[in-house]
């Protein structure tokens, strides 16, 4: 087999990671309404998820640098799988004595596996071929990451929140019989999938044991980190990736309250277009259906327009310089926040939608300039990168202090500083030009 035709295999084998780990992601969200019932949650506790998620990334990103510096890319990638596969079958007893605890130690497992696998795959990609072409190759993984997210949602519906949830006050109007026949549905709803997706995750585990990846360095790696934090490009792209995720997280996190501050809900009802979208989605109609609900749908086209830029985006960075497109799209980013800063109505609400086609490339572009001249030092320049995906446990809360206090206006002023800074990292990254 040469060279190429082994980079190509190998680059499809990770690709499959790329969208596992999308998949996943997102798919533990749907948990969140079923936790708080079978674990009988506050609010907070509930959202304490998210926490072990970014915590994960901010605790195990140096580590996991450190460690596939040692035992490389391929062990890596099947110690990530097998530690993800871990803590999905911990959800199993999580469920049956339900225990958040344990559950949220299952879920910190799971997120330091895709953790392991982010610190592996990222830098992988980028070396499966001529380091011109790197962001390109990236843009296209972490689209099908992106195709992973879109789908999960349709999945959690389907799979864990087909049945209704009774609320607490219900819950306690039950016979004993009665609750704990509803507890044991209610972890049988959790366990099946999870069950499901741990045993898919090995059989992924050892398909990677056993496939030939090919070696793409015969050097160690130094695990000196002050050498990578020397790298003035790779402390740059850190931020980038701080910023990011932030301002990609708080847009998504905050948009359905964004939209309803607008009073969106009675403009999305009395449109015909906006009507229509909104039913086809819904099953209630938007006449019985939650304002929340009638505005929630449309966040969905956020993280679809993000599949759909990062398709067009590993197009874009192949035969352009990927920090003057990555400068673009920033800009573009910060003129659709402005405009709907400034605006009210539909062209407010789809111009923030709009915001997820050009956060597209942003991640992938980002880490793989910042990864640019690391050579070996590549595992530990990826994981000063992950650790700083904590910007997505930093702005967000920062963002909604600034909306309470002095509302979104200002709020979203604090994003458009995020991708303004990204716009001068793409702008001043020092790299060789494309060829066309």
């Amino acid at each position: 087999m040469d060279q190429k035709k082994s980079y190509r295999t190998a680059f499809i084998f990770v690709t499959v990671l790329f969208f596992l780990w999308g998949l996943l992601t997102v798919l533990v969200d749907s948990l969140i309404p079923r936790l708080r019932e079978v674990f009988t949650l506050t609010y907070f506790q509930a959202g304490m998820v998210q926490f072990a998620f970014f915590g994960a990334y901010f605790l195990l990103s140096i580590p996991a640098g450190y460690l596939l510096s040692k035992i490389g890319y391929k062990k890596g990638i099947v110690l990530g799988l097998l530690t993800m596969a871990a803590g999905c079958l911990l959800f199993w007893p999580a469920a049956s004595y339900r225990v958040f605890g344990i559950f949220m130690l299952g879920y910190f497992i799971l997120a330091g596996g895709i953790t392991i696998l982010q610190v592996a795959a990222n830098p992988y990609v980028t070396i499966l071929g001529p380091e011109k072409t790197a962001s390109s190759r990236l843009n296209l993984s972490q689209a099908f990451n992106s195709l992973g997210t879109a789908i999960a949602p349709a999945l959690g519906a389907l799979f864990i929140l087909s049945d209704k949830v009774s609320t607490s006050e219900e819950i306690t109007f039950m016979t004993e019989a009665e609750q704990i026949n509803y507890y044991a549905a209610e972890a049988s709803a959790v366990q099946v999938p999870f069950l499901g997706i741990a045993l898919f995750i090995i059989f992924i585990a050892l398909v990677f044991l056993f496939v030939k990846l090919p070696k793409v360095s015969d050097t160690e790696a130094s695990n000196n980190y002050s050498v990578v934090l020397k790298n003035k490009n790779l402390i740059m792209g850190a931020f980038g990736i701080f910023f990011y995720v932030g301002a990609e997280v708080a847009i998504g996190s905050y948009m359905v309250n964004y939209f309803l501050a607008l009073d969106l809900p009675s403009v999305v009802r009395e449109t015909p277009v906006m009507r229509t979208i909104a039913e086809w989605i819904l099953t209630s109609g938007v006449t019985t259906s939650t304002d929340m609900a009638v505005v929630g749908v449309f966040v969905t086209f956020y993280w679809t327009g993000a599949m759909i830029g990062r398709f067009i985006g590993s197009y874009l960075t192949k035969i352009l310089n990927p920090a003057k497109v990555l400068a673009t799209f920033a800009a573009c980013a910060i003129g659709l926040v402005l405009i709907s800063n400034l605006s009210v109505g539909l062209v407010a609400m789809w111009t923030l939608i709009a915001v997820g086609l050009f956060n597209s490339i942003m991640f992938p572009t980002i880490f793989s300039l910042a990864l640019d001249g690391l050579g070996d030092n590549k595992p530990q320049g990826s994981g000063v990168l992950c650790t700083m995906i904590v910007g997505g446990a930093i702005i967000p809360p920062a963002f909604g202090y600034l909306t309470d206090s002095f509302g979104f206006n200002l709020a979203l002023i604090l994003v458009m500083l995020c991708y303004g800074y990204i716009m001068f990292y793409g702008f001043n990254h020092k790299k060789t030009e494309v060829a066309v």
